[in-house]
């Protein structure tokens, strides 16, 4: 099994993780946010997905596409077919084959995840925008994604995310 991150996950992608998650908000335009999740997902499939798909291994990934469509997409109001369009060549055709969402109100997930990068400390309407975004890709793709309550202790949300894998798999 292969893990990894977004961005991130390459040399290229850290380069980038540092830069999109580092700045003051108004370093960055929402478009350039995109394009440069976008370079680092490119990134990530060419050097690492791929690779590892082609060799027959599992991938797992903290955020992939789906991140870009809630977050940009919706958060930031661009729009995700413009965004799914702006990722149509970085991600090669490769796309999730399951999506886990854990899902938990704004106030439980601000307090699990503090302030610690410059979108995480966006304001609750972006990131309530954001957790619509998931829900509504869940509703949009409900072959593919599932959503999972965070609510409870970690090993009671891993419980329900092993439900959700084992029932995707059955």
């Amino acid at each position: 099994m292969v893990e990894t991150r977004e961005p991130g996950g390459t040399a290229a992608g850290e380069q980038i993780r540092e830069l999109v998650l580092g700045l003051d908000r108004g370093a960055l335009s929402d478009a350039t946010e995109v394009y440069l999740f976008a370079a680092a997902r490119a990134q990530l499939v060419a050097e690492v997905i791929l690779p590892a798909l082609e060799r027959g291994d599992w991938v797992v990934c903290d955020r992939f596409l789906d991140s870009s469509l809630a977050y940009q997409g919706v958060g930031r109001g661009l729009g995700v077919d413009d965004v799914l369009r702006a990722n149509a060549l970085a991600v090669a055709g490769c796309l999730p084959d399951l999506t886990i969402i854990v899902d938990l109100p704004l106030k439980v997930a601000m307090v699990r995840r503090g302030l610690g990068d410059r979108i995480e400390a966006e304001g609750s309407g972006f990131h309530e925008r954001v957790a619509d975004g998931y829900r509504e890709l869940a509703t949009h793709y409900p072959d593919r994604i599932r959503v999972v309550s965070g609510a409870g202790t970690p090993q009671q949300v891993h419980e329900r995310i092993m439900d959700a894998l084992a029932a995707a798999w059955s």
